[in-house]
């Protein structure tokens, strides 16, 4: 069955907005006294926000009340929308952008499944929202990768089988959501395990060569 489908994670993949995450969740640890560092910061990689504030408070083997935990969400986000202000078109690279136009330019649907709920607000700075033919992210869905849940309602919305659906990860998480429901998987980075992707790159312009080798076998 031919791919008709490509479905983009947006931080790490699209654009490294994840040094924002870091930034501000090591200023937010911080003044709450938690450790927070790179080792902790990679297994965030594809989670939401609570999630990841639940996970650097496991590992700090602390526990918060709610209340506290809404606090500190909200600064946190607060934190990073903040950054994102600084965003422009220019931080979108050619090779990026070169391909994504290539792929409409062959017929491709194009879509971005992301956790953030900052999605559309970080398409807008780049520019290239009204690039994609669907959009799912931390606004219309209750559970995180490796739940399948965000990539379900795009192959939903498009109205298109999940075999016919390629998804571009740079996190383990992401990769197994999609194969999860039988999405093919294809890993971007070093965060990626070769041995769980189904396909591994280097360069997202590399995507248009395996949509060649995928559709003509």
């Amino acid at each position: 069955m031919k791919v008709k489908t490509i479905i983009f994670d947006l931080d790490g993949v699209i654009v490294h907005t994840d040094k924002f995450h870091y930034l501000a969740w090591e200023k937010i640890c911080e003044e709450e006294g938690l450790l927070f560092d790179e080792s902790i910061n990679h297994q965030l990689r594809g989670v939401s926000r609570r999630e990841s504030l639940d996970l650097i408070l496991k590992y700090n083997q602390k526990e918060l009340k709610d209340i506290k935990k809404d606090e500190l969400l909200e600064k946190k986000n607060n934190l990073y929308k903040e950054s994102l202000n600084h965003l422009t078109k220019n931080d979108l690279s050619n090779d990026i952008l070169d391909t994504l136009l290539e792929l409409k330019k062959r017929g491709y649907l194009i879509a971005i499944g992301s956790s953030s709920k900052n999605t559309k607000f970080i398409l807008e700075k780049l520019e290239i929202i009204n690039l994609f033919d669907a959009i799912s992210d931390g606004t219309n869905i209750s559970r995180s990768k490796p739940d399948p849940e965000v990539f379900l309602y795009i192959s939903n919305i498009l109205n298109q089988s999940n075999e016919t659906c390629l998804v571009v990860e740079d996190a383990n998480a992401g990769i197994e959501a999609a194969k999860r429901v039988k999405m093919i998987a294809v890993g971007i980075g070093d965060s990626v395990s070769e041995e769980i992707a189904d396909y591994k790159i280097k360069n997202i312009s590399n995507i248009i060569q395996l949509l060649e080798l995928i559709n003509n076998n």
